[in-house]
């Protein structure tokens, strides 16, 4: 029987409790922008990968192969999550959901970071990554609103030319 490890625990509670917090303040600007993916998805995939980094350390110990294959594991089968939260709607070529899929790619991202105890990369990700969802997202709607009145305003004119022509 494995005794009770109070150091190991602290740092398993360190290494998860990371890995949720940054998880959670990227589900928390899904959240707040109404996407369906949120605080609760991101924590758990977060937590998650964590997990998975952590026990594939633990299992193999020191060696480099073992957390190699986990996180793999991680990255390619979160993938699979990710891909059922995008939608293609109609028959224009209209897509939703890349970036929810994105971030919750980025989620396990950072619970690996977490899980590893790289917490300088999974702090630093994190911020850059709430500035691009947060910052970047307004001004994209903005040049996608500014190039759609350009696209009408140019259609039309070149309706009003064939009126002209018809006349």
């Amino acid at each position: 029987m494995i005794a009770w490890e109070l150091p190991a625990f602290y740092d398993d509670l360190a290494r998860i409790g990371a890995a949720a917090l940054l998880g959670g303040a990227i589900g928390l600007e899904r959240e707040c922008h109404g996407h369906w993916a949120g605080l609760r998805t991101h924590m758990m995939v977060a937590i998650g990968a964590a997990i998975f980094v952590i026990g594939g350390s633990t299992a193999h110990g020191q060696n480099i192969d073992g957390p190699s294959r986990v996180i793999q594991g991680v990255a390619s089968g979160i993938g699979f999550l990710g891909a059922g939260t995008i939608l293609k709607l109609g028959d224009k070529m209209q897509i939703k959901g890349l970036t929810t899929a994105s971030s919750i790619w980025l989620a396990a991202a950072l619970g690996i970071a977490a899980g590893l105890a790289e917490y300088s990369l999974a702090l630093a990700s994190a911020v850059i990554s709430l500035f691009v969802l947060g910052v970047l997202g307004p001004i994209e709607k903005f040049l996608e609103r500014h190039h759609k009145k350009r696209e009408k305003r140019q259609q039309n004119s070149e309706e009003s030319g064939i009126d002209q022509m018809m006349l």
